[in-house]
């Protein structure tokens, strides 16, 4: 136990620098990088024990490789999604696509949770990797929200569909690891997300109310709220019982949301009058790259031949036999941002002078959050060569025994907390969390749905995304208040989602 809380104290140290103290993620970065490298050194024999034939230096040099090669694939999504913004912000985008908001409910809180909600899933079951936050906090930031505000609701209301973002990346690794089927996964994951997913929207809908005081009181927001949560997570699960996990959240935002402005419309909540003459022209000009990267990643993501050729074309590197990074430059969601940038300049017949600036504007801000995604990403790196997580959850397992599936979803999200990513974190410990069912006599699948459910409801958490969300909205420094918001959301999340694995493999309802 003791080596476990080593291994746990660059973690803490981060969660402490960015909670109490309120340092920025760059700052609580570099401490807790240091940290991790002394005790990776010094404690658990990186480069000596741990790849000892190539010494501490090699073995540093190769971790920090990875992180550097990650953080550069991620700075590729953001670098984009910064263009976009700031294009939108100089030829009318986010003025056109907020008047059109509006017109939804005479209530700024319903175009917010529109935006949080059903837009926040959109891209995150089309893209995933980063691209949710960046895309859905400046539009949030346009309606009214402060930045802090807009990336806190951003994060809570996207997580339920990282399960199967990225049309359905995370649950890959997990078929490799267990031989389970993917429709088999996806059915189990996705009854943790049918069962709780209405905690999340309440939470989202909570800090939007929260920052818009302004807006009109009365409970009738719940209501909607009620109404968005069964129109997404009714259609995620019935796709995820009958068709697998590429299509669940990517399907279920955009039935939920077409039937939710139907919903305000035949209610008669949405605004009210008749729309302008050219705003419809106007609106599907300023949704121009939004609704090319759509169309770009459901091309490149579902339609075979396309995906074959764009992802024959591989980038990698190989160090030491130990360490390696690679990049699929014509299937990255960065490039697909590249190019929806391109295409929504040309339809918005953007000036030149409007490109430049639109283009220098987020080269500035990427240039501001580098150092702290660098920082992040090379913890993580050394944490998992050095064998520091494995250790964490090893620890975790053994002081559990049989109330084991009440801390499942924590690993997952752990291993969400260190990688930044979903399926990074079921890569790491699918195998881990097959093991412990398989020893202590549990139902896998369960406890690999536990895995993947965690592994969504840490990127609430994830100093990665709220860098990546925060640098859209020039909130460089204030990262601990996110993280500060967004905590009480993941632990609500996780331990409910914790007591469900539990409940299921007592078999108090059936799984799967």
């Amino acid at each position: 136990m003791l080596l476990a809380g080593l291994a746990a104290l660059p973690i803490a140290l981060i969660l402490g620098l960015m909670l109490a103290v309120r340092w920025s993620a760059r700052d609580a970065g570099l401490v807790g990088l240091a940290t991790a490298l002394l005790l990776a050194w010094f404690v658990f024999g990186f480069g000596r024990t741990i790849y000892g034939d190539i010494g501490i230096p090699a073995a540093t040099a190769g971790a920090l490789a990875e992180a550097t090669f990650i953080a550069a694939t991620i700075l590729w999504i953001i670098f984009p999604a910064l263009c976009i913004h700031q294009l939108q912000l100089r030829t009318g985008g986010v003025d056109a696509i907020r008047s059109a908001l509006g017109r939804l409910s005479p209530d700024p809180r319903i175009a917010a949770l529109v935006v949080a909600w059903f837009f926040a899933l959109f891209i995150e079951g089309a893209a995933g990797f980063g691209t949710t936050i960046a895309l859905a906090a400046p539009l949030l930031v346009s309606l009214g929200l402060t930045p802090i505000a807009a990336v806190t609701a951003a994060l809570i209301g996207h997580a339920v569909g990282v399960s199967f973002g990225a049309v359905g990346t995370p649950v890959v690794p997990q078929i490799a690891a267990t031989g389970l089927a993917g429709l088999e996964i996806a059915q189990t994951t996705s009854l943790f997300h049918l069962v709780l997913g209405w905690v999340m929207v309440l939470l989202t809908l909570q800090v939007i109310r929260r920052a818009l005081p302004q807006a009109p009181t009365g409970r009738r927001i719940w209501a909607w709220a009620g109404v968005a949560a069964v129109l997404f997570l009714l259609p995620m699960f019935l796709i995820a019982q009958f068709i697998g996990p590429e299509l669940p959240t990517l399907g279920g935002a955009l039935l939920g949301a077409l039937g939710f402005v139907a919903a305000l419309r035949l209610t008669g909540a949405s605004a009210q009058g008749t729309t302008p003459p050219g705003e419809g022209g106007k609106l599907l000009r300023a949704a121009s790259p939004y609704l090319a990267l759509v169309a770009l990643i459901l091309l490149t993501r579902l339609l075979d031949p396309v995906r074959e050729t764009v992802r024959s074309m591989v980038v990698g590197w190989e160090l030491f036999d130990r360490f390696a990074g690679s990049f699929e430059p014509f299937y990255h969601p960065g490039t697909l941002l590249a190019i929806s940038f391109v295409i929504g300049a040309v339809i918005q017949r953007a000036r030149l002078s409007d490109l430049r600036g639109a283009i220098t504007a987020a080269a500035l801000q990427v240039f501001g959050v580098t150092i702290a995604l660098l920082a992040m990403l090379g913890l993580s790196r050394i944490l998992v060569h050095a064998g520091m997580i494995d250790t964490m959850a090893a620890a975790a397992a053994a002081a559990t025994g049989d109330l084991w599936p009440l801390f499942a979803p924590l690993v997952g999200v752990l291993g969400t907390f260190v990688t930044g990513s979903a399926t990074a974190s079921n890569i790491l410990f699918t195998d881990f969390q097959q093991a412990t069912a398989l020893s202590s006599d549990l139902p896998v699948i369960v406890i690999v749905a536990a895995q993947g459910f965690g592994a969504a409801v840490g990127n609430i958490i994830c100093p990665h995304n709220i860098i990546a969300g925060g640098a859209t909205v020039g909130l460089q420094g204030a990262e601990g208040e996110v993280l500060r918001r967004t905590l009480p959301a993941c632990g609500i999340y996780v331990a409910l989602g914790g007591l469900m694995a539990l409940l299921l493999t007592l078999g108090v309802f059936a799984a799967g």
